[in-house]
């Protein structure tokens, strides 16, 4: 699949679960740089970086894109709508993404795992570098996603 495809595919999905396309696009960027065929040493597996048994809960195929792409994007707006009344939605929500919900309500936030901490930093400078690439004002897309 090539990368066109993708793109049109992340920003279908961000459309389709209501989140911005810029930030999704950021997760995934992060997640595998958009290789389908990515595995990680945790044992995530494709675009999305799920593990088999969350791809099974979500009903996701995590090695079809369009599958993984779509299951990433309803998950992460979950967790954005979850969190959508504390200080950080974003931040919170890429903890879940990253190190699971479990710890986020264990920690009350954004568990003290250096390596979640460094993720939701670098999703975060992708993020902006998308928005300011595009021409667009990150402060105000963070503002919108803090009114979710």
């Amino acid at each position: 699949m090539d990368a066109l495809r993708l793109a049109v595919l992340t920003d279908e999905a961000a459309r389709r679960w209501g989140i911005d396309e810029f930030f999704f696009a950021a997760l995934l960027l992060q997640e595998s740089a958009y290789a389908p065929d990515a595995m990680s040493s945790a044992g995530a597996v494709g675009i999305a970086q799920f593990t088999i048994p969350t791809a099974q809960a979500q009903g996701v195929d995590p090695f079809e894109p369009q599958s993984a792409i779509d299951g990433a994007a309803r998950l992460i707006a979950r967790y954005l709508r979850a969190y959508g009344e504390s200080d950080d939605p974003p931040g919170l929500a890429l903890a879940a993404y990253n190190a699971g919900p479990a710890a986020v309500a264990f920690y009350h936030g954004v568990p003290p795992y250096a390596e979640t901490r460094q993720y939701i930093s670098d999703v975060r400078e992708r993020w902006a570098r998308l928005v300011r690439d595009a021409g667009g004002s990150f402060n105000r897309r963070t503002r919108r996603m803090h009114a979710t």
